[in-house]
């Protein structure tokens, strides 16, 4: 059985981080392997909660995992609390990563041209570092903007126009420049208008390929689904699959749970009942 390590925070409300992941990743055949990187009651855009950080912990685990001398076929990094962390992250690669370990990186920095509460400029130059190593990242468009330095407010000015898609490419193409591997990039929540509808898709560019798919937009976003997305590509990719076919894969197994979501009003920050959608992942 092909493993994958999770490294992520575990949320009680909010269907997202490792609450999304782990169904994820074992409905698709492979054992989810947690790293914790905090405990919460519920995801951060919750009126309140409670965060037990576990930073100090990280390498604690990183090195009795190296004592099983254990072996990964993929690693999945999501929200990472601070500049520490990532530190930490990098020793977890040091220790883990191998030529056929597959290492998807979601920079979670931001979304809809704003940044979280951890983001800081430290914060971003350790991000660079971090998604360099990365065989695939999976930034929003918010977060390949910062990666990038280009400014999100001019960039989406350019939605209705036809050269909006070859706009983000080339932010794709740049970030693959920096890359210390063969880097897949996938830009998702790419919003764009067309004939006065709004669309929101995913951008991919590799080696091999460009894959741009999209969906009519319901106006609304949900806690996790950047969450979910990012465990299809990276369990998907795993198992051998191509780009496009895990971009399929994974816009199949989202696309009615959020249209689900939004006709029943569900609040965003309780994101989506993807549970009942997780057999379109055998």
């Amino acid at each position: 059985m092909k493993r994958i390590a999770l490294i992520n925070d575990l949320s009680g409300f909010g269907k997202c981080s490792l609450g999304a992941a782990i169904p994820v990743i074992s409905v698709m055949g492979m054992q989810a392997c947690p790293l914790p990187t905090a405990v919460l009651s519920s995801q951060t855009e919750f009126e309140s909660y409670y965060c037990h950080d576990l930073t100090d912990k990280m390498d604690m685990i990183t090195d009795q995992w190296g004592k099983l001398g254990v072996r990964f076929d993929g690693i999945y990094s999501g929200y990472l609390a601070s500049s520490k962390q990532i530190q930490h992250m990098l020793h977890f690669l040091d220790c883990f990563q191998e030529e056929g370990t597959l290492y998807l990186a979601d920079p979670v920095m931001g979304d809809r041209g704003f940044t979280y509460d951890m983001f800081s400029r430290e914060f971003l130059d350790r991000m660079k570092e971090l998604t360099k190593r990365a065989d695939v990242i999976t930034p929003n468009l918010t977060e390949a903007c910062l990666l990038t330095g280009v400014d999100y407010e001019e960039l989406i000015t350019h939605r209705q126009e036809p050269d909006y898609i070859e706009r983000i490419r080339e932010m794709c193409q740049e970030l693959r420049s920096k890359a210390e591997r063969k880097q897949t990039v996938v830009v998702t929540g790419v919003i764009r208008e067309k004939q006065g509808v709004e669309y929101i898709g995913n951008i991919a560019l590799s080696d091999e390929e460009f894959v741009h798919t999209e969906n009519p937009y319901t106006g609304k976003g949900f806690s996790g689904t950047g969450d979910l997305f990012a465990s299809v590509i990276c369990g998907s990719l795993v198992k051998g699959l191509s780009v496009q076919e895990a971009m399929e894969k994974a816009v199949c197994f989202l696309q009615d749970a959020i249209e689900e979501a939004s006709r029943e009003d569900i609040p965003a920050v309780h994101g989506v009942y993807f549970e009942k959608y997780l057999s379109r992942l055998l």
